[in-house]
């Protein structure tokens, strides 16, 4: 009966939206930064899935589905790209700009790291794209060799990272013109940070956004020549 259950579908699929719940719920209840959503969601099915021994495949069945939601929730944010567009079209030349320099730090950054610590040509590869989003990302490492499975932990992580610290670096660096926030939460840390990014105001969660496409394609372009 167990085993029926969990390697049906909508076992995965309910896991995954149910967790994600509890830990709206629990941010909501919290209000803490570090209580993000996807993270408890992420530890709660991975707890579940040990507690009750029941296989990684088992689960993914339905979690590939729910995965394969990443693409068009992506291209959701394009929603708030053409409400800003008039800001968009103001600050063109800027948002270019520091998009390209923030791409090609991360892949600079990274590379830099995996030569100093001697890392094979695998993780180098799936680590160079964790700026980008899942969807971007894993499409790169797997072009580049890398491990796909790297990428989504090395993403989620930068994603968390950003969301979690992006505000109080902007406070630090007296970071205070909504348009250069939201473009160096979006280079850094992709669609976790942007949702972070939407709560500090329109204009931020939308050049965001705007990031997200913008590195996503530089990042692709500079990898072929790496």
């Amino acid at each position: 009966m167990i085993e029926a259950v969990t390697t049906s579908p909508l076992f995965g699929i309910v896991l995954c939206i149910g967790t994600f719940q509890i830990g709206r719920w629990v941010q909501k209840k919290t209000g803490l930064t570090l209580a993000n959503p996807l993270v408890i969601a992420i530890l709660l099915c991975i707890g579940v899935l040990l507690i009750f021994d029941i296989p990684y495949e088992d689960f993914a069945i339905g979690g590939d589905i729910v995965n394969m939601m990443l693409g068009p929730a992506t291209a959701v944010l394009a929603l708030n790209i053409y409400n800003q567009y008039a800001v968009l079209k103001r600050h063109f030349v800027p948002v270019l700009v520091g998009c390209t320099a923030g791409s090609l730090f991360s892949l600079a950054s990274v590379l830099l790291l995996c030569r100093l610590f001697r890392l094979d040509e695998a993780v180098t590869a799936a680590l160079l794209p964790k700026s980008c989003t899942t969807p971007i990302a894993v499409g790169i490492a797997d072009s580049q060799g890398g491990i796909a499975a790297i990428t989504m932990v090395a993403v989620l992580v930068t994603g968390f990272i950003g969301a979690v610290c992006a505000p109080l670096f902007a406070k630090l660096m007296h970071v205070t013109e909504p348009v250069a926030e939201g473009l160096a939460i979006g280079a850094c840390s992709h669609a976790l940070g942007t949702t972070k990014a939407a709560e500090l105001g329109e204009v931020q969660g939308a050049m965001s956004g705007i990031a997200i496409g913008v590195c996503g394609l530089i990042t692709v372009v500079a990898a072929l020549f790496l």
